[in-house]
């Protein structure tokens, strides 16, 4: 059965990646001071810096049902069977409802969806095992299920403050308001952004990730994706650290996150994205 997966624009591949494998996504919203834009289409992560810097106001929203049907028709139309749809976790967004929602109109029994419970590279990971098992004749959807769930990431961030005024940290609030100069280590938990811990420096929140990605890889194959917002040299440090320190890891990721990320995250956020097993 020829399968096509589908993800949104969270999932922030590396560049090349969608195309090379075959992945349609699709865009979510931004808003900078009221003018919309597309996540990753016409908005970057080098012009949320800037905008972020500025102090504009930046924020986000999810495609809408109608643009997601749009993709599941064209694709049907092109000569797929099958579409699983993988999107970020439905507690951090309303993409996979709408996902859900499109699917319906379109072709429920054509039209696999599934929640991530997870963003960025967790997200991402999903979706390419979808497609690494749809090339071999296997199940897509169960296979971004269990990739989805095996999935751990962890990250920095320089200031609580995007996360708060976006509502996307939860008990992660009672951080806010800590002594200058702590980092606050953040994780996702079964799709919700949760506490984790709090370092001193950026030096020592990055050993930290380290080390609490190679506690999740274990020895054998392993997944690793860095991701970052205008942080390019702390990304690299902390990938060559992961490669080295992972006996499993035969080349960790890096990708910048775009607005819908780093809009609720602030420049300067590392995160580390482990999945146990590998694509496979």
């Amino acid at each position: 059965m020829s399968t096509t997966i589908v993800t949104d624009s969270t999932a922030y591949l590396p560049e090349g990646f969608a195309e090379r494998h075959g992945v349609r996504v699709v865009p979510l919203h931004v808003a900078v001071d009221g003018r919309s834009r597309l996540d990753g289409v016409d908005f970057g992560p080098a012009e949320l810096a800037a905008a972020l810097g500025e102090h504009r106001r930046v924020t986000t929203s999810r495609p809408t049902p109608g643009e997601l049907a749009e993709v599941y028709r064209s694709v049907l139309a092109g000569g797929a069977e099958e579409i699983v749809s993988v999107h970020l976790s439905r507690d951090l967004s309303g993409t996979w409802e709408a996902a859900r929602l499109a699917a319906e109109e379109v072709d429920p029994a054509r039209i696999r969806v599934v929640d991530s419970r997870a963003t960025g590279m967790g997200l991402g990971f999903a979706a390419l095992a979808a497609c690494a098992a749809g090339g071999d004749g296997r199940c897509a959807e169960e296979a971004a299920v269990a990739a989805a769930g095996r999935v751990k990431m962890f990250f920095c961030v320089e200031t609580l403050d995007h996360l708060r005024r976006g509502g996307r940290i939860g008990a992660a609030a009672a951080l806010v308001g800590t002594a200058l100069a702590v980092k606050p280590l953040l994780h996702v938990d079964d799709g919700r952004i949760v506490p984790l811990e709090k370092v001193r420096t950026m030096g020592r929140a990055i050993a930290r990730l380290v080390d609490l990605a190679a506690s999740a890889a274990g020895s054998g194959p392993v997944g690793l994706a860095v991701h970052h917002l205008a942080a390019p040299d702390r990304a690299a440090e902390l990938a060559t650290l992961l490669d080295e320190r992972v006996p499993g890891s035969t080349g960790c990721l890096i990708s910048e996150v775009g607005a819908v990320i780093g809009a609720h995250t602030g420049p300067g956020v590392l995160g580390v994205v482990v999945l146990p097993g590998g694509v496979s």
